[in-house]
């Protein structure tokens, strides 16, 4: 079955013993606390970490109008935007100063290479990611639907340990990167 915001939601309801939704907007409990709380937690998690699966690139496009003050020029951020990784000059990824004002992105250089999180379908969601969303959801699922506060602790640390088991496989999905202008390696001369 295809990922979808319904069958990760519906999955968390089972976790914590409730019944799946065939709809988030059917006008159950569950669905309510489903369709309300879904896209904040949804977000935070793929916030939370530079996962491989929800990063891109792309040049962004410049505004014609200027910032008011501290920098030469302004682009538009990217609608599935969550989270600024880093920004370069043409062709780089990195490398160039910058802030992030009004949902634009301020600098000073003529052309930007955005790396950034973004919010793809839930169709694109790994397993790993999945497990972690699902375990989240529950243990956020848990206190509004089951008044249970130990069983909301044990479901908490249930996601931690998700959360970090899908960063540790995400993380082994690229060359580690070296240490660069570490300020400790320049003092030993």
């Amino acid at each position: 079955m295809a990922l979808s915001a319904l069958v990760l939601c519906s999955r968390a309801l089972l976790k914590i013993g409730a019944q799946p939704v065939a709809s988030l907007d059917e006008g159950t409990a569950e669905a309510e606390v489903a369709a309300n709380l879904y896209p904040a937690i949804r977000d935070a998690l793929l916030s939370a970490h530079p996962w491989s699966f929800a990063t891109g690139q792309m040049a962004l496009p410049r505004l014609v109008a200027v910032p008011y003050a501290d920098y030469a020029h302004a682009y538009q951020l990217p609608a599935d935007f969550l989270r600024i990784l880093s920004a370069g000059g043409a062709g780089a990824g990195r490398g160039i100063d910058y802030r992030i004002h009004e949902h634009r992105l301020h600098t000073d250089a003529a052309a930007v290479t955005l790396t950034y999180l973004f919010r793809p379908d839930e169709s694109a969601f790994p397993a790993f990611f999945a497990n972690a969303l699902v375990a989240r959801l529950a243990a956020e699922f848990c206190i509004p639907l089951t008044e249970s506060g130990s069983r909301a602790e044990m479901l908490q640390r249930l996601a931690e340990h998700e959360t970090r088991q899908a960063r540790l496989i995400d993380s082994q999905q690229q060359t580690v990167r070296a240490i660069e202008d570490f300020p400790l390696i320049s003092a030993r001369g």
